[in-house]
């Protein structure tokens, strides 16, 4: 698979000369064999508008001499592409009707594919474009095509198709991009992928962040990528000042961003995954009929591209890709996504406790990371309801695998939330039951660690039963994709509150409990009798290795069996999870983006290792998925059998496989 969905941009601000076209066509130029000659591997370089004469002509654009040479210079850019395996978006003028448009053109190895017109003219505060330049607008509805350098080419709203990669893209200039219908918008919801806005916005304080959350939601309401390029310092500063501000954006996910009011020629150089758009774009069907809906549909021309060159296999990303998806990397904006986690997994238990009349919440408690978090989410809740801890029925059921670690370490936050603890050790009923079945206790096998997990689960049961209460899950949403659960033993529960979190962020809600509940200037003081205490007690159950602790102990009485050993690292499965499940990654490459963001931990064979055992488990596992407990989705992903994700519990995964092995 050749094609992996990736296409790399430039956004482009090169330096210029006002009403100077041979200097500006130069520029151009050396920007598009720079573009090669650096080995980019860029498939498709914007220009900013008008940039074959500069954009502050102002009446200068009557002057027939300088439109002339502005058509010199856009034939130049024209013949200079021929040999450079490069689209190029470049911005001039062309008159038609006895009218002036401004206008970007779509070039393609040699060839003039095809011209947009700039369909809204502004003409207030500091602009007057209408001056000089008709609207496209009226001028699209009755031609399709014009005539220059002695070939018919097309003209209006052009969605330009790679037929042979899969994708199409389209433009729309500068003011365009700020009215409430935008071209853009039209030529998304009729099948460009991406949008590209050759523009001249001047600089005023703050306008930056503006046209930056402006271009951001239009990424994101039209699912698209998109590509702004605007003119640089070396416009005319006689009232107003350019700064050559450049980005490139995916699905509202601001990819790159360029450095404002640079005086060389700058280059903004990124990935767009088009597959990941038309991915988006496929589920469910309001996308495609706001078109219809809006009459969107008509006044759109197709043009045919030659192949675009793509991002292959063999080069490297420039694009990020976090290591941990699911944990954003700005540490304020992780508080703020951890204290809305916390708020929803609270809300959702209270509502179900409020609903079932339950007069009691029972956790199972190990010491371990999950069910940490599970009883401080109840503790919150109670304290939300005017609930008192004690009606915390907090269980925890020492086996053949408990470590004194885990067990001081559950007794003490047990004991630190006021919760009523109970201690009801497994050992003889499990030993009982194997006898029971026929099972030698020697055997370590899958019977002997799940028979402790299923006899937990019946006394957590039973003791709701007796106590009019429920049964508060605890797994998470790594270990339900990965079917890492004893069916109908810690796989059920009467709500589970951990359900969408995935494991590494399972340790982050944890942590913004330590470090906002517990201290700091938003602690609360009644959150536990001694919350000094119970930092520390969290912070040694995140350092513990992550273990269902159904095989005994070392000789040390460590932890012997360690869940990562088995699965795998969790910060994989979680990266495996995130782009199969959000994105519909395919598996080559989903190896290929992994074993780039993970080249300084782990070889590729590691990882694909590792990502074999993550289809077989989530194909494998899914009939478990098919009958979870109810629990609150907090993120993008989910695998709630009743909302996001519903898949056949036979599914094979061979063609899977296949792509990899």
């Amino acid at each position: 698979m050749s094609n992996i969905g990736l296409v790399r941009v430039i956004a482009a601000s090169p330096k210029l000369k006002v009403a100077n076209t041979d200097y500006n066509t130069t520029q151009i130029i050396e920007a598009m064999e720079w573009a090669v000659k650096e080995k980019t591997n860029a498939g498709i370089i914007l220009f900013p508008e008008l940039c074959i004469t500069g954009y502050t002509c102002a009446d200068l654009f009557y002057q027939t001499h300088l439109y002339e040479k502005n058509l010199e210079g856009l034939q130049a850019i024209i013949k200079a592409s021929s040999s450079l395996n490069l689209g190029v978006i470049a911005g001039f003028y062309f008159k038609l009707k006895g009218n002036l448009y401004n206008c970007a053109a779509f070039i393609q190895n040699g060839k003039l594919k095809g011209i947009v017109p700039k369909m809204f003219i502004p003409n207030y505060k500091e602009f007057y474009e209408d001056r000089w330049f008709s609207s496209g607008v009226d001028i699209t509805h009755e031609i399709t095509s014009v005539t220059l350098f002695g070939e018919e080419i097309p003209f209006g709203n052009i969605i330009f198709r790679d037929e042979v990669s899969g994708f199409g893209l389209g433009i729309e200039i500068c003011e365009d991009l700020w009215v409430p219908v935008t071209p853009g918008t039209a030529l998304a919801l009729n099948g460009a992928d991406i949008i590209f806005n050759p523009s001249a916005s001047n600089e005023t304080v703050g306008k930056s962040d503006y046209r930056k959350a402006l271009i951001t939601a239009e990424s994101a309401k039209n699912v698209c990528g998109y590509v702004y390029a605007s003119a640089g310092v070396h416009e005319s500063t006689t009232d107003l000042v350019f700064s050559g501000h450049t980005m490139i954006l995916e699905n509202g996910v601001l990819i790159s961003e360029g450095s404002m009011f640079q005086q060389s020629q700058t280059y903004l150089i990124g990935d767009i995954d088009f597959h990941r758009i038309q991915f988006e774009r496929s589920h469910g069907q309001t996308f495609s009929r706001s078109a219809s809906a809006f009459n969107l549909r008509s006044g759109i021309i197709t043009v045919d591209l030659e192949p675009i060159r793509l991002v292959d296999t063999s080069m490297s990303t420039v694009r990020p890709y976090e290591k941990n998806p699911f944990v954003p990397a700005n540490p304020a904006t992780v508080d703020a996504r951890c204290r809305e986690i916390f708020s929803i997994q609270t809300a959702g238990l209270a509502k179900r406790i409020e609903h079932s009349h339950s007069k009691k919440s029972v956790v199972g408690i190990s010491g371990g990371l999950d069910s940490t978090l599970a009883l401080l989410v109840t503790a919150e809740t109670h304290k939300l309801l005017n609930l008192p801890a004690s009606d915390i029925i907090a269980i925890t059921m020492p086996g053949f695998g408990t470590t004194g670690k885990t067990y001081n370490n559950a007794l003490t936050i047990m004991k630190l939330l006021g919760a009523d603890v109970r201690e009801i050790p497994i050992g003889d009923s499990v030993l009982k039951h194997f006898e029971d079945i026929g099972h030698d206790k020697n055997n370590h096998n899958l019977t002997y660690e799940n028979c402790q997990a299923r006899e937990r689960t019946q006394i957590l049961m039973d003791v709701s039963n007796k106590e009019g209460g429920i049964v508060i899950g605890t797994g998470d949403l790594s270990e339900l994709a990965l079917g890492w659960c004893t069916y109908n033993g810690d796989h059920m529960s009467m709500y589970g509150v951990n359900a969408g979190i995935p494991k590494t962020l399972v340790k982050f809600v944890v942590k913004w409990v330590m470090d906002h509940k517990l201290s700091g200037p938003t602690e609360d003081k009644t959150f536990s009798s001694d919350n000094a205490l119970l930092k520390k007690t969290l912070q040694d159950i995140l350092d513990t290795p992550i273990s269902p602790e159904l095989l005994p102990p070392d000789e040390n009485g460590n932890i012997a069996q360690k869940t990562e050993d088995s699965v795998g690292p969790y910060i994989l499965h979680d990266f495996f999870i995130y782009h199969t499940l959000r994105h519909g990654m395919p598996p080559k490459k989903l190896l290929y983006i992994a074993k780039q963001v993970f080249a300084e931990e782990y070889s590729e064979d590691f990882i694909k290792k590792w990502l074999i055992t993550f289809y077989r488990r989530f194909f494998s596992q899914q009939f478990k998925r098919s009958c979870i407990p109810d629990g609150p989705k907090v993120g993008s992903v989910s695998l709630s059998p009743r909302g996001d994700w519903r898949m056949p519990s036979d599914a094979d995964p061979a063609i899977w496989l296949a792509e990899l092995e």
